[in-house]
This record gives C-alpha cells, structure tokens and sequence, in this order.
C-alpha cells in the first residue's frame, strides 16, 4: 500500500484515544521487552480503515509503526506460527496436531481445498514431502536463542486449561448431552510444543502458561524480555463454529453464512483494546523500552500472494499466506512511522533477533539488513 493511501485510511480514524503516551524519543538501544501478539485470518484493507470493526487497532496505528507491505508466509496457520519463532514453515501445510507420530498432507495449495488456494500448484515431491513430516520438529528455534543468551521467556495461551497443557483444544464443558470440548484453546496456535526441544522438556513447558495469568504477572513486574500471546479463536479474529460458539456464550464469533465477519472483528479489537492497554498502563511499560508487535498470521484465504521468501510450488509460483496488517508499537515514542519494505513473520522475526544479536535461524539468515523492520522500531 503506497504512503499516501495509508496515511489517508489513518485520517479516517478521527481523535486518537488509544492511551498512546506522548514520549520524547530517546537514544537508541534494543528493547527490553517485546509483547509479541498474534492475531488472525484477515487482510490489510478489512482491517486498516475498517474505523466501524477496529476502533482501537486504527487509533493505534495513528501512533505506531505500520508494516504496510507485510504478508503471511504461506497457509494455512500452523506455517505461520512456526515460521514466526523459528524461522521456517518447517515444509507443512496444514494444521495438525504436534507429536512425533503425527503426520498429515497438505490442506492447502491442492485442489478442492474449498478456498482461494485451490489449485494444483504444489509438487508432487512437495506434497509426499509434507505427508510424510512428523509434527515434532528438531531443529533450533527463538527460544533456543534467547535462552543462551540469557533472555527470558513466557508464551500466554487464552483458554489453556494448565501451564504447560499438551491438549490439542479447550475448554470442555459440561452439557446436557455430556462433555463437549469447544475449539476456543487452539494448539495450531501454540507453536512452542511442536518443537521436540520444547515438548520434551517439562522446564520449558512451565513457560507456557494460560493467559489469565497475564495481568497478574504484568501487574507485579513478573514479565520476560520475551512475551507471546494468543488469544482464542472467539478473539483472535479467526471465529468457530456457530455451535461452538453458541456453547461458549460468544455468538459473534461464529462464523457469518458469508461476507465479512465483523463480529469476530470487533471482539478481536476489545481484545487488543483490554491487552494494550493493560500493557501500557503498566509499570515495566512506564520504565523501560519497551515493544508491542501485533501481527496477523495469514488473511482469509482470498489470495496467497507473498514475498520472495514464502515457499515457492509448481512452475515457480510463490504460495503465499497473502498482504496482513502487522503493528509495531513502542514506549519511547508515538510518532506514526510507515515501512514499505516487502516482509513477513521472517522479517519481523530477523528484526528481533538482531536487536537482541541472537544470530539467525533458517530464512532469517536470508534477510538482508535492507529488509529488516527496525524503522518500526525507531
């Protein structure tokens, strides 16, 4: 999206009141913490402008560093997620369950996909490949990074039922038909324990904990160099089912019969709203250089346009998770800042490892200082 265009979809937001503090820009220097939230499912447009859906989330954009050319890496989410903390889609295109025994084949990029990526457009080595890749990767990952040097760590889960859960979904409820588990807790969406590293370790595991922890630990100065957090699936902007959602007492989030799902994008911008704020207002926020990044993971399937990272299929074609807003707000400034560079969950993941100087793993070794996000960071 050019500049212009941007700034215009920005001037439609109207008076700022995204608590935003107004700070004199300090010398440089890394952040001590970063806040890292992942929503999902939605394209720039539907979410940038959209002042009747997002309030919040355009009202901060009017004080943060936008990535207006920031795209998903492929599809569907579980790519992403891995790609995000470790550098790698890790060669999948679906959204199983982690484990070692797991395997399953492409649910994107084939046809009868039921969405905008159906097509024959992944090889055939590409998809006995993918079949055949257990769900327990080996390789390293940020968390190998920043524990080596030194950095600390904490991925909050909304609707985890227990730190270090290894189900795949929660809550489960009682109903009058018996236990119904809800798909609100996603473990596509917990990508620490599809690492062998993580899920073999019950030390690491104790970092994964259920978000309603997260005020209390941001309240008491309980917070790591290194924050993820994932909402459920009724405020993450992805949606459930009707049903499902019917039973969680959240009927927005189910899924609309068609057009845009403005329920789910107004329960995601409360979300954010709550959280944001919660951050800001605290003490950690106030005292240090601090950085909130909100990236979504992929849009909605309407396209699989990407950069010349995302992973490529038959006849070359680039199969990508398409264009995603991505946030970068910081405690230091408010000025608005704009970065057109072409990126995705690499970029930002190899901007962060250079201002921490972790070195790099997998694609991020690829990223050139050129595409770096760090003006965001500025």
């Amino acid at each position: 999206m050019a500049l212009a265009t941007l700034a215009a979809a920005l001037l439609l937001v109207g008076p700022a009141s995204a608590r935003v503090p107004a700070r004199a820009e300090t010398a440089g220097g890394a952040p001590q913490h970063i806040f890292f939230i992942m929503m999902e499912n939605h394209e720039f447009s539907q979410i940038i402008g959209n002042t009747a859906d997002a309030p919040f989330i355009n009202q901060l954009a009017r004080h943060a560093g936008v990535a207006a050319n920031y795209y998903g890496v492929t599809h569907p989410s579980l790519p992403n997620y891995l790609a995000a903390v470790s550098g790698s889609f890790q060669g999948i295109w679906d959204d199983c369950q982690a484990g070692a025994a797991i395997t399953c084949p492409p649910e994107e990029f084939i046809p009868n996909s039921g969405d905008g990526t159906a097509g024959n457009y992944l090889t055939k080595h590409q998809i006995a490949r993918a079949s055949a890749r257990p769900h327990l990767f080996g390789g390293r990952n940020l968390v190998d990074q920043l524990q080596s040097r030194g950095l600390t760590w904490r991925a909050y889960m909304q609707q985890l039922p227990s730190p270090g859960s290894l189900v795949v979904n929660a809550p489960t409820i009682q109903t009058s038909s018996g236990p119904v588990t809800l798909p609100l807790y996603a473990q596509k969406h917990n990508p620490f324990v599809y690492f062998s590293d993580i899920y073999n370790n019950r030390a690491r595991l104790r970092h994964i904990v259920p978000f309603d922890r997260f005020a209390a630990n941001l309240s008491a100065g309980r917070v790591p160099n290194f924050v993820w957090i994932s909402p459920d699936q009724c405020h993450d902007m992805h949606g459930v089912d009707p049903t499902s959602a019917a039973l969680a007492h959240q009927p927005k989030c189910g899924y609309p019969n068609s057009g845009l799902d403005h329920g789910a994008i107004q329960l995601g911008d409360a979300f954010l709203q709550k959280t944001v704020r919660e951050i800001m207002d605290s003490r950690v926020w106030r005292t240090t250089r601090s950085s909130i990044v909100i990236a979504w993971d992929e849009d909605d399937y309407s396209g699989f346009t990407g950069t010349w990272t995302s992973p490529r299929g038959r006849d070359g074609i680039i199969l990508g998770g398409a264009h995603t807003p991505a946030l970068v707000v910081n405690s230091w400034t408010s000025t608005p800042r704009v970065d057109n560079v072409a990126a995705n969950h690499y970029n930002m993941l190899a901007t962060i490892q250079r201002q921490w100087g972790l070195g790099c793993l997998a694609n991020t070794c690829r990223i050139p200082r050129s595409q770096l996000l760090t003006p965001l960071f500025r």
